[in-house]
C-alpha cells in the first residue's frame, strides 16, 4: 500500500532499483549439470553428445518414480523412445565402486556402481568385461556431473553409461537390499528446439515495457486534465487518497548515481556468492513480497480509478498511514493475501503465476517511479549494466571458477530456495519440464530507455513512425530473440541478456538520433529547466 509520505516512495524506489540491479539475472534454461574437467582429447569412442536420460524402474513388478540421469562422453547412445529400449535387471556390483572385477555375476544386467575410487572409463570397462549391458553410476550429490574421458587411452566401451543422482541411487539401493528384483528401462527423449514458454516470455517482456511506458496515458482518468481538477478539486483529492494519499514522486537518475549503482551491485553480488544462505534468501522473498504488494496495489488502484473516481470518496483513519480510502485499504488487503499465498505455495507447480503477476506489477511501478532524463545518462547506465552483465556471467568463472551471477540466481547455496526476482514460465511441451526465465533487470533497464523515448515523442509531438518509441520496442523484441538464440546455441548455459538488449535499444536510439540530426537534443534533453515536464521530480 502506498505510504502517505512522499519520501517513503522515493526511498522505496531507490532501494528496489538497487535490489533489482543486484539481482539482474539473465534468461537461462534450468540445468542440474555441473561441468567437470573436459580437457581430455576427443576420439571416435569418446566424443558422444551428453544425453539426459529417463530411468523407469520397477521393484518386484511395481513401477516406481521415474528418475533422471545423464550419459557419458563414451559408451553407446540410448534410444529416444521408451518402446525402443529394453527392460533390464539391475544388480549391485561387488565391489560397489566397480574399480575391480565383480565377484557377483553381471551378465545381461545393468551394473549399479557408486562414484569414486577410479575414473568413469575404468568402471565402465570392468562392468562391460563382466557381461553387463549397461552401467548406472550413483553420484555423491543431487547434481549430475558430466562424465568425460580422463586419459588418452582408446576405451572401446560399447554399453550405455549413465549417472544418476544420490537420491535416485538410494531408492534403487533400498529396493535391492530388501531382496526385491529391480528392473530399469533407459531412454533419452530429446528436448524441443523451441518451447512455447519462450514465446510467452517474449510477449510478457515486451508487453510489460509497452504498458509501463504508456501507463500514465492508460490510467489518466477519463475526465482528467487541469480544467477538471479546477472544477472538481475535492474529487481529485479523493483519487489521491484512494491511491494511498501521496502524489507521484519520480526519481531522475543521474550519471554519477548510475556508476555508483553498478559498483555497489557488484560488491553485494560477490558477498551473496560467498555468504548466501537460506535465511538471506528468505529476506529476499520478504522484500519481493513487500515490493510486489506495493506494485500490485498501485496497478489495481490506478486502473480502477481511471473509470470510477468516486470510489475513493469514503475514507478511514489507519494508524501509521493516516487517512486512506476504504477502497485502497481493501485493495491492500487483497494484495497482501495474494503475496502471502504465493510465498506459502512458492514450491508448487502453479506458483509461477503468482510470481509473474507480482513481478509484472512491481516492474510497471518501478518504471513509473524511476526515469532517465536524457540519452547521456541512459548511455552511462546501460553501458555500465552491459559490462556488469557480461563480466559476472562470462568473465567471473575465470576468477571464481563458476559464473557468479548464475550461481546466485539459482540459489546454489540457499538450501533449495530460488531467487524470485525473475519471470518464469513452464516448458509445457518439454518432456523434461523445467522453466524458461528472464531476470527483472533485463526488462527494467531497457524499459527505462523505452519509457524515455515515449516521453520524448509525446513532449515533442512526434508521430509513430517519425518518433523513437516504436523503433525501440521493435529493437527490444529483436534483442530478446537474439538472447534466446544465444541461449540455445550455448546449450542452455546462462546468457547475459543485456549483451543483446543494449545494442538493440540504446544503439538503435543513438543511430536514429544521428540520422535525424536530433542526437544533441536527446543527449542534453532536460538540462534546460524550461523543458522539464516533472516539476516535482527528485534526482540522485
Amino acid at each position: 500500500m502506498a505510504s502517505s509520505s512522499s519520501s517513503s516512495r522515493f526511498g522505496l524506489c531507490f532501494s528496489l532499483s538497487v535490489l533489482l540491479l543486484l539481482l539482474a539475472t539473465t534468461a537461462f534454461a534450468s540445468n542440474d549439470v555441473k561441468r567437470d574437467d573436459d580437457r581430455a582429447p576427443k576420439s571416435k569412442t569418446c566424443n558422444n553428445p551428453f544425453q539426459l536420460v529417463k530411468v523407469k524402474n520397477w521393484a518386484d513388478g511395481e513401477e516406481g518414480v521415474i528418475q533422471s540421469g545423464m550419459t557419458a562422453r563414451f559408451g553407446s547412445s540410448l534410444p529416444e523412445k521408451a518402446e525402443n529400449s529394453v527392460r533390464t535387471r539391475v544388480l549391485f556390483s561387488n565391489p560397489t565402486d566397480c574399480c575391480s572385477s565383480s565377484t557377483s555375476k553381471l551378465v545381461d544386467s545393468v551394473a549399479l556402481c557408486i562414484r569414486g575410487g577410479c575414473d568413469f572409463q575404468l568402471k565402465a570397462t570392468i562392468a562391460q568385461s563382466g557381461g553387463a549391458t549397461g552401467v548406472l553410476i550413483i553420484n555423491n550429490e543431487e547434481d549430475l556431473v558430466e562424465m568425460v574421458c580422463t586419459d588418452s587411452t582408446e576405451a572401446n566401451i560399447t554399453i550405455p553409461v549413465v549417472m544418476i543422482t544420490k537420491s535416485a541411487g538410494e531408492a534403487l539401493n533400498t529396493s535391492l537390499t530388501s531382496g526385491k528384483r529391480v528392473d530399469v528401462l533407459l531412454y533419452a527423449p530429446p528436448r524441443p528446439l523451441v518451447d512455447f514458454s519462450v514465446a510467452f516470455l517474449w510477449l510478457v517482456s515486451v508487453g510489460t515495457i509497452v504498458c509501463a511506458s504508456l501507463w500514465s496515458d492508460l490510467t489518466t482518468p477519463e475526465k482528467s486534465g487541469e480544467r477538471y481538477s479546477e472544477l472538481y478539486p475535492k474529487e481529485s483529492q479523493n483519487v489521491a487518497a484512494a491511491r494511498g494519499g501521496s502524489d507521484k514522486q519520480v526519481l531522475n537518475i543521474n550519471s554519477k548515481a548510475a556508476v555508483v549503482f553498478v559498483i555497489t551491485a557488484s560488491t553485494f553480488l560477490v558477498l551473496l556468492f560467498f555468504f548466501m544462505s537460506s535465511w538471506f534468501m528468505w529476506l529476499l522473498i520478504v522484500l519481493f513480497c513487500i515490493a510486489g504488494i506495493e506494485g500490485m496495489h498501485n496497478c489495481i488502484t490506478s486502473l480502477t480509478l481511471r473509470k470510477w473516481q468516486n470510489i475513493g470518496q469514503k475514507t478511514v483513519n489507519v494508524p501509521l498511514f493516516g487517512e486512506i480510502s476504504i477502497f485502497s485499504l481493501a485493495v491492500f488487503l487483497f494484495c497482501l493475501a495474494f503475496a502471502v499465498f504465493w510465498a506459502a505455495t512458492r514450491h508448487e507447480s502453479y506458483s509461477w503465476i503468482g510470481q509473474d503477476t507480482l513481478g509484472i506489477c512491481l516492474m510497471i511501478t518501478v518504471l513509473q517511479l524511476a526515469q532517465l532524463p536524457n540519452i547521456k545518462v541512459a548511455t552511462v547506465l546501460l553501458s555500465c549494466a552491459f559490462a556488469y552483465d557480461i563480466f559476472w556471467v562470462f568473465i567471473s568463472p575465470l576468477i571464481f571458477h563458476e559464473s557468479v551471477m548464475i550461481a546466485v540466481a539459482r540459489g546454489d547455496k540457499a538450501g533449495g530456495e530460488a531467487i524470485p526476482m525473475l519471470l518464469r514460465f513452464p516448458r509445457l511441451f518439454d518432456t523434461w519440464g523445467g522453466y524458461d526465465m528472464i531476470g527483472f533487470g533485463d526488462i527494467i533497464f531497457p524499459g527505462l530507455l523505452v519509457s524515455f523515448a515515449h516521453r520524448f515523442d509525446k513532449d515533442n509531438k512526434k508521430g509513430v513512425l517519425n518518433g523513437y518509441f516504436l523503433w525501440l520496442v521493435i529493437g527490444y523484441g529483436i534483442g530478446l530473440v537474439f538472447t534466446y538464440l544465444g541461449l540455445y546455441l550455448m546449450d542452455g548455459n546462462g546468457q547475459p541478456a543485456l549483451l543483446y538488449l543494449v545494442p538493440c535499444t540504446l544503439g538503435v536510439f543513438i543511430i536514429l538520433g544521428c540520422v535525424r540530426g536530433e542526437l544533441k537534443s536527446l543527449w542534453n534533453y532536460g538540462t534546460d529547466p524550461s523543458l522539464s515536464t516533472e516539476p516535482s521530480d527528485s534526482e540522485v
